[in-house]
């Protein structure tokens, strides 16, 4: 009996439609998975580029000789350096126009902006797939349940004497079905309200660091300004 109702012979013996679901199921939880450890990999490796690039920033380096170096590199460039080398390469661009502040100030910012809202738009990638299985892989256990049960019952009441021995694989294998949608559902859920959380505190991280960029890009050209009228006057 033990044999009989081990799990890999109940999901042999499924029907083809609870089968089916199954193989849905387990293709899901790859899936997930694959996001999982993806986004893991992904959203560390900004936090400490972010960290990393923050201590430069704010060590005291000449910008100009801080986009050089990151201009430089042949890697491709994500986050906060994104965001940075976006505004600065516009803001040395109108300033050698020698356009008003307001018009430097403005470009720069829709520099920036554009930038963070691909980075962002990166971050979130694949965080809807998350969701949508942790939100659907259950109901599809559920369906394969159900549909295995109803047969198991239909089948039963084709014959004059039922027993338990006879009802038990088709209900196990059935619930099977349910186990492995919250298989595949649990992580997903877990793993989506985990890096969205991330996702939000790093693009808070680069609108705060667009802010006080653009602040210092103001004051720096003010100053600039207000030196070129002394020496004029």
């Amino acid at each position: 009996m033990s044999a009989d109702l081990s799990i890999f012979d109940l999901v042999l013996r499924a029907s083809l439609t609870v089968q089916l679901v199954m193989l849905s199921l387990v293709a899901a939880s790859i899936v997930s998975w694959t996001v999982i450890i993806h986004k893991y990999k992904l959203l560390n490796k900004a936090a400490v580029s972010a960290d990393s690039f923050e201590d430069k920033f704010w060590s005291g380096i000449d910008l100009s000789e801080l986009y050089t170096g990151i201009t430089q590199r042949r890697l491709e460039r994500h986050g906060m350096e994104k965001v940075f080398e976006s505004g600065f390469s516009e803001y040395a661009k109108l300033h050698k126009k020698a356009g008003s502040t307001e018009m430097i100030l403005s470009g720069v910012q829709r520099s920036m902006k554009v930038a963070l809202s691909r980075e962002e738009d990166r971050l979130d990638q694949h965080l809807s797939l998350l969701a949508t299985i942790g939100s659907i892989s259950p109901y599809v256990g559920l369906f394969g349940t159900v549909f295995g049960i109803m047969s198991s019952f239909i089948a039963l009441g084709a014959v004059k004497h039922a027993t338990l021995a006879m009802v038990a694989p088709g209900i196990a294998e059935a619930l099977i079905a349910t186990a492995m949608g919250l298989f595949a559902a649990i992580p997903a859920v877990v793993a989506y309200n985990r890096y969205a959380e991330k996702v939000d505190r790093l693009c808070n991280r680069y609108e705060n660091f667009q802010e006080e960029f653009a602040s210092l890009l103001h004051r720096q050209t003010i100053n600039k300004a207000q030196a070129t009228e002394a020496k004029a006057g």
